[in-house]
């Protein structure tokens, strides 16, 4: 049984293990705290060779005390495919995608779920609510699912169609927010005591940041235990690059690996940007009120206030990183590079592309640099309702060869 407690990354207070309320008295977030020195003893990386390919073969390592409280669908050990050809075109030493688009309920968000859900499952929860800009909704949706739990989201009016017709087909209960996320947010807020939800938001329970934190584990073990140089990440609330930064942490005690680790790069859309803005501020941040995003796509890089800024801007300066933000242009130009390679992208994983660009022209990726970049989504999740409106209509030969003129 997994020895549990919580620590507060920003006080490094000490606490017992909870399923709620992930708040430290003095502001920081608190994270699951393992006692790897008994893991370590127990566990040898060299063991994990003969395990399920799922994001479960780190079972000791993820916080859920019973295994019969596992919900899983499947989620993790997605592919990590080298462009080769791209590295002759770049001046880069390696470039790896690491396909998140092929989980269970088609992006990064299962991995998440799959923990929250179960402990969810394990505490006796029957209702769970979440604010989402639409994969996180369809995630929640198809877990609670599974583990017979009543889902509730909550998803901005304008997020994509097809996102938020899967959530109903999942059995959730699911309604349109006249708003952005942070209103979706304030609505389980008001209403979770007298519905009984429990609100599986970013960083409001443990399991989400420790699901994303497989990605960091795989991606490693992927690589024969050794780190990229960079990982680009398209980040809106942040728990994929914390869940991540805590996974080599956590390995590097363990002894699994050695080494400097990754430079973070968090990318985002022009328009909602508070990752760039945060750094460009040198950390001195205002208590400041929500921007204006309304010209921002409604994708899951849309989180104007993320739950712990400070935390995640931490994150980049203390491994070298940094903050970038694309123009819709560039995130639809590169959405179309990565589909002519047989690549469905979503605009978030468009936006790593496109970052990786930006970074190569500017110089901050290096030619001696191994470089990583993560495809959350897929493409046909934000997929137009009405796309044959925009499609090109042949009724022969003539007409195709009109249309190519």
């Amino acid at each position: 049984m997994n020895q549990l407690g919580l620590f507060c990354s920003r006080c490094s207070a000490k606490l017992a293990f909870r399923y709620e309320q992930l708040k430290c008295s003095c502001g920081g977030t608190l994270l699951v705290d393992y006692d790897l020195e008994q893991i370590r003893r127990n566990v040898k990386k060299e063991a994990l060779q003969t395990r399920y390919p799922s994001m479960w073969r780190y079972k000791e390592l993820l916080p859920v005390r019973s295994p019969e409280a596992i919900i899983s669908l499947g989620e993790g050990w997605t592919p990590l495919l080298r462009l080769q050809a791209w590295e002759h075109k770049l001046p880069l030493r390696q470039l790896w995608i690491k396909r998140e688009e092929q989980n269970p309920t088609g992006s990064f968000k299962s991995r998440g779920f799959s923990v929250a859900v179960s402990l969810l499952r394990e505490a006796g929860a029957l209702k769970a609510a979440v604010p989402s800009n639409g994969n996180a909704a369809g995630a929640l949706a198809a877990y609670a699912g599974h583990a017979g739990i009543q889902a509730y989201v909550f998803i901005p009016l304008d997020c994509p169609p097809l996102i938020v017709q899967e959530c109903p087909l999942y059995g959730a209960h699911t309604f349109l927010v006249d708003g952005l996320i942070h209103d979706a947010a304030a609505i389980i807020e008001v209403g979770k005591q007298e519905q009984g939800w429990v609100n599986v938001g970013t960083l409001k329970e443990p399991g989400r940041v420790e699901g994303k934190k497989t990605m960091g584990f795989e991606l490693a073990e992927q690589l024969g235990w050794t780190l990229p140089d960079v990982i680009i990440f398209p980040t809106g609330g942040g728990s994929g690059v914390i869940g991540m930064w805590k996974a080599y942490q956590e390995l590097k005690t363990l002894g699994w690996i050695d080494g400097d680790m990754p430079r973070f790069v968090c990318v985002q859309e022009k328009g909602c940007q508070p990752l760039v803005d945060g750094l460009g501020a040198r950390g001195k941040l205002a208590a400041a009120q929500i921007p204006d995003v309304t010209e921002a796509s409604p994708t899951g890089m849309r989180v104007p206030n993320p739950p712990d800024l400070e935390l995640i801007l931490s994150i980049i300066e203390q491994s070298g990183g940094t903050a970038i933000a694309l123009s819709k242009e560039q995130i639809a130009e590169a959405a179309l590079a990565l589909g002519s390679q047989g690549i469905s992208s979503s605009p978030e994983g468009s936006a790593a592309w496109a970052g990786m660009l930006s970074l190569c022209d500017s110089g901050w990726l290096h030619p001696t640099d191994s470089v990583v970049l993560f495809n959350t989504s897929h493409a046909m999740k934000y997929a137009i309702l009405d796309a044959k409106s925009q499609m090109p209509v042949i009724k022969n030969y003539g007409d195709f060869l009109q249309r190519l003129k």
